[in-house]
């Protein structure tokens, strides 16, 4: 079947509603992971939301990235106030029994009010860290802050930070050290609101000049 390509010219942003640009926008960078994003503020009181800009670093230290919004008196970031604060947090894989809920997080809750309790999940803590993690995912890590980059086009936030610890299920690491996260029930996302099983195609051998790639 011929598939025929629409050309949108970002000049063209005003021709089209606010909340449809952004929805067309935020599918272009295609399937993205889905993670629960756990902080606590001073006072002990928790907040959870959905994030889907996590970004792998690199693996000696073991680096993770991810972007949060910007913060404002009309529009309250609790989760990033809660990590300058406290300089930790937790991110949980989003997985089929929970993925309703977890997009339920996005909603605009007040700040004394936990997305936990709000959106029926359980807060688990592991081994004395002061970040929630989310008792109903299946795969989660605790991270400490590195660096936080404020971006000065948009005044979004870059989140540096450490993996400190990570959990996953038992039977879901292989012998070479690639952890199976379809085995574990994780989803993906595209654009702000659509919800994805993954289906492994191959996993491929290392690339090298004079090799094929062969299956593995």
């Amino acid at each position: 079947m011929a598939m025929y390509m629409v050309k949108v010219n970002t000049s063209e942003q005003k021709k089209y509603p606010h909340r449809n640009w952004v929805k067309m926008i935020n599918s272009l960078s295609g399937f993205k992971s889905l993670n629960l994003l756990g902080s606590v503020n001073s006072n002990g009181e928790h907040n959870l939301s959905i994030v889907s800009s996590c970004v792998h670093l690199g693996s000696s230290p073991p680096l993770l990235a991810i972007v949060l919004r910007p913060h404002s008196e009309s529009s309250p970031r609790h989760s990033l106030l809660n990590i300058k604060d406290q300089k930790i947090f937790t991110l949980n894989h989003v997985n089929q029994d929970i993925y309703k809920k977890a997009h339920q997080t996005s909603a605009r809750y007040k700040q004394s009010l936990s997305e936990f309790k709000q959106c029926n999940l359980t807060p688990e803590f592991i081994d004395d860290f002061k970040a929630p993690f989310v008792k109903e995912s299946h795969v989660k890590m605790a991270l400490s802050v590195d660096e936080i980059v404020e971006i000065k086009q948009n005044k979004t936030h870059l989140i540096i930070a450490k993996i400190e610890s990570f959990y996953f299920p038992e039977g879901t690491l292989q012998d070479d050290g690639y952890i199976d996260i379809e085995k574990s029930g994780t989803l993906c996302g595209s654009g702000l609101d659509s919800y994805h099983n993954t289906e492994r195609i191959a996993r491929l051998s290392y690339a090298k000049p004079d090799l094929d790639v062969t299956e593995i």
